[in-house]
């Protein structure tokens, strides 16, 4: 809970099923997603589009992207029709509604443990009866229009993500009752973190890990909420995942990690390049 007030209460929960991610990985249908840690400009929503990703995710959590640019990625991808979705960092509740009210189309926060903190993330999202996001009059997801409050707080309501992390021990012990929480719409788990956190960093296949992914998928059965695993480049064993439950969010990269093996690349075959051209000169001159 924040000590600036507390979680409403919401009505009798309706399941918001409005927004395109969400009714894609209800249809089991594959969601391609990818990372920007690095890129401030709207090139990248672009190239995200072109290449036929559905989201652009914006990971303020581990990098330095202001709330500005990161702002301005949102609206720039919401006009290519890319989803975009924005990692905060750990329940920072000021850039909640300013990234929503800039254009985000949902927010991913991460290390949920409990369901008292997904709720309150939840309520943060949401305006009343829902929620107690801010009011606004006009926001750039229905093109500024000024509609009637009660009818935008009602498109933006149903047309928010709110996806939980879900990365420690204790996050998935109390995974049934995160599902549960009114408002939370996607469950992840971040299995770098989970399998640190669990002893067995990276390893996806220890005995701990594959109990706690088997643990969350029952439990987000259990409660009706679709869960998707991250962060395993495995394909093998996303595969099983998949098999076993898991939606298929896919995450293809993140712009930091693709530029790095590009650029390995690019001087790997510089420097092959250059030897076979030193190589040659030194015969001729033999």
């Amino acid at each position: 809970m924040t000590g600036r007030d507390k979680t409403q209460e919401p009505p009798a929960s309706p399941t918001f099923q409005g927004h395109p991610v969400l009714r894609r990985l209800l249809r089991r249908e594959p969601v391609a997603a990818f990372g920007v840690r690095l890129c401030r400009t709207p090139d990248i929503a672009r190239l995200a589009k072109a290449t036929g990703h559905h989201v652009l995710w914006i990971d303020l959590e581990h990098s330095t992207i202001p709330l500005d640019a990161a702002g301005a990625l949102c609206a720039a991808a919401h006009d290519l029709g890319l989803m975009a979705l924005a990692r905060v960092p750990e329940r920072e509740y000021g850039a909640i509604g300013r990234l929503l009210d800039a254009g985000a189309s949902g927010l991913i926060f991460p290390r949920i443990e409990t369901a008292e903190q997904a709720a309150d993330l939840a309520a943060a999202c949401r305006f009343p009866p829902h929620g107690h996001r801010s009011a606004i009059a006009a926001l750039p997801q229905f093109g500024f229009q000024r509609l009637p409050a009660a009818e935008t707080y009602r498109l933006a309501n149903d047309t928010v993500l709110v996806n939980v992390l879900i990365e420690s021990p204790l996050g998935i012990a109390n995974a049934e009752a995160i599902a549960r929480v009114p408002g939370v719409d996607l469950v992840s788990i971040g299995a770098n973190d989970l399998s640190a956190e669990l002893g067995v960093p990276g390893d996806y296949r220890h005995p701990l890990v594959t109990e706690a992914f088997e643990a969350a998928l029952r439990a987000c059965e259990r409660a009706g909420k679709p869960l998707s695993i991250g962060g395993i480049a495995d394909a093998a064993l996303n595969a099983e995942l998949l098999a076993r439950g898991a939606v298929p969010f896919l995450m293809t990269g993140i712009d930091t990690d693709v530029l790095a093996l590009a650029m390995q690349e690019r001087a790997r075959n510089a420097l092959a390049n250059y030897a076979v051209v030193q190589e040659s000169l030194h015969a001729r001159a033999a």
